[in-house]
């Protein structure tokens, strides 16, 4: 194994950070590595969606990619095994697996693989897809190749559980900020109608919530066309939000 091509593949998988990464080409890049980096002749890769089914999302060649849709179309084969149970699953001879993956065992053997090691993405007990290993010889995997599988694959799952948590916090300050935005405009318009309609602000404020559900508009929306012009302020008050009946 060259060790500066390892660490050069530690160095890529790490680097998630960058404002144009790309979820495919950096799963690419993992099963690319493995295969060159690693005692495998090909590699595979599902990953979980949001709904937790698991997709094909990247291959070292066409015969690995097939096998991965063949596994999931028959739902049977090591990918699956070790998704569903967080640990790695393998067998070292597939012409004995028959009885333990009878779809997917003729599939690969056919193909010309021979043995197979899957290894999970998994960060706790968070497990968020599986690499498959392909060898066209049988045996075990070397132990070095395995636990650097494992490395790069924990890397890998680290890099892109961060991402999706920078993504999600993003996208909750973008909507905070909106509603912030939102309220100073509210704001403004509520003064604006309070000063032409000469009502207290809660009256104003009352005046432009009831006009944005009799049309079924967004508050901030009836906000915008008030400073805009494009609402008449006496209209607001024209029916206004029904209130709610005294207690007793």
């Amino acid at each position: 194994m060259d060790g500066d091509r390892l660490v050069e593949a530690f160095v890529e998988l790490a680097d998630t950070l960058v404002d144009d990464f790309d979820v495919i080409d950096f799963l690419h890049v993992l099963v690319d590595r493995c295969v060159e980096l690693l005692d495998v002749d090909a590699a595979g890769l599902l990953l979980a969606d949001q709904q937790g089914r698991l997709r094909l999302i990247a291959s070292s060649d066409e015969q690995s990619r097939l096998l991965e849709l063949f596994q999931l179309q028959n739902d049977d084969g090591p990918s699956l095994d070790a998704f569903a149970t967080g640990t790695r699953v393998g067998h070292p001879d597939l012409a004995d697996a028959g009885e333990r993956w009878p779809r997917f065992t003729p599939a690969a053997t056919e193909v010309g693989f021979a043995a197979v090691d899957a290894v999970p993405m998994r960060l706790r007990s968070e497990v968020i897809g599986a690499l498959n290993l392909f060898r066209n010889r049988s045996g075990e995997l070397d132990v070095t190749a395995l636990r650097t599988a494992t490395a790069l694959v924990d890397i890998a799952t680290i890099g892109l559980l961060q991402q999706r948590s920078i993504h999600h916090h993003q996208v909750l300050t973008e909507q905070l900020q909106a509603a912030l935005t939102s309220r100073v405009v509210v704001e403004q318009a509520k003064g604006l109608v309070a000063e032409r309609l000469g009502v207290d602000m809660d009256t104003a404020f009352a005046a432009l919530r009831g006009h944005a559900r009799r049309h079924n508009l967004k508050l901030s929306s009836v906000a915008q066309d008030v400073i805009a012009g494009d609402i008449d302020t006496p209209e607001l008050l024209s029916a206004p939000a029904k209130t709610k009946p005294p207690r007793g």
